[in-house]
This record gives C-alpha cells, sequence and structure tokens, in this order.
C-alpha cells in the first residue's frame, strides 16, 4: 500500500474538447511567451479541421497538442506539457497519439515550426522522424529583445 504514495499513474490521453479551453489557454500561456487566450483557444477547438490531444491526471490537464488539417497535410499548431510532468516521456506519448490520428483521418504529412533554440523539442521531432525543411530568420521574439529563427520541420506519414 505504501507505493501507492510514491508512485505516479500515467497520464491518460485522450482528444480535447471545448470544456477543456481554460486548462488549455492556462497551459498554453505558462509554457510559451506569447499565450492564447481562453476564447482564442474556445475558437480553435470549436474548428471541425482542428485536432487536439489532452494528458489528463485526474482532473488536471497536464498536457495537450494541437493541429490543424488542410487537405492531406497537417501543421501543429502546438504542443505543451505542465513543467512539473516534464521528463517523462509525456510529449511524446501525445505525439505518437496525435500522429497516429492525422495518419487515421488520411493526412500525409505533418508541418510545425519550433525555436531553434527549443533544444528538447527539436530532439523530440527528431525522435519522431522530422527534419528541417526551411528556416524563418528573425520569427521569434525573446524578452531580451534578441530574436530566434523559427525551424520548419515535416514528417511524411
Amino acid at each position: 500500500m505504501i507505493w501507492r504514495l510514491f508512485s505516479r499513474a500515467e497520464p491518460a490521453l485522450s482528444e480535447a474538447n471545448a470544456r477543456d479551453a481554460t486548462a488549455i489557454a492556462s497551459l498554453h500561456g505558462a509554457s510559451f511567451r506569447r499565450g492564447w487566450s481562453e476564447d482564442e483557444v474556445e475558437r480553435l477547438l470549436g474548428e471541425r479541421n482542428v485536432i487536439t490531444h489532452r494528458a489528463m491526471a485526474g482532473a488536471a490537464l497536464t498536457g495537450f497538442i494541437m493541429s490543424r488539417l488542410a487537405a492531406d497535410e497537417a501543421e501543429i499548431l502546438s504542443v505543451a506539457v505542465a513543467r512539473s510532468s516534464r521528463g517523462r516521456g509525456l510529449a511524446r506519448r501525445l505525439l505518437d497519439l496525435h500522429l497516429r490520428r492525422l495518419a487515421g483521418l488520411g493526412c500525409r504529412m505533418v508541418f510545425l515550426e519550433v525555436d531553434e533554440h527549443n533544444r528538447a523539442a527539436i530532439r523530440l521531432y527528431e525522435r519522431a522522424g522530422f527534419r528541417e525543411v526551411a528556416r524563418r530568420a528573425n520569427y521569434y521574439a525573446a524578452a531580451s529583445g534578441q530574436t530566434a529563427a523559427a525551424l520548419v520541420l515535416r514528417r511524411d506519414l
């Protein structure tokens, strides 16, 4: 019985819905310099061509991934994992589930943009088979006033 106090159950992965807008907006805001408002997230979740998966630990959102489909392509709009849940493979589990769902919907290729300095995210995407296809100079602004390039990555499904 005592081992239960120290073990952590794996978060449950499922599709997100409009009721998750507040939690997703909050996690996005905590994860990125420019967060999304609850209204922006609600609008995205309401679009038929937007697919979103979430990770839940009990009633708490611990991660999400969101993509927009267009014909046989998709763009991953955002991936975020709560700071307390990072380093445990949750982003990879979300990404794997999400890519399988996109493939099941007929998606043949997936794109995303990532800050050139976000080494953890770049490693995640490279291990999942994404490759750099373009670079957008001075795309992201840092609080220090510096800028960073956005790497455009692609993976075929």
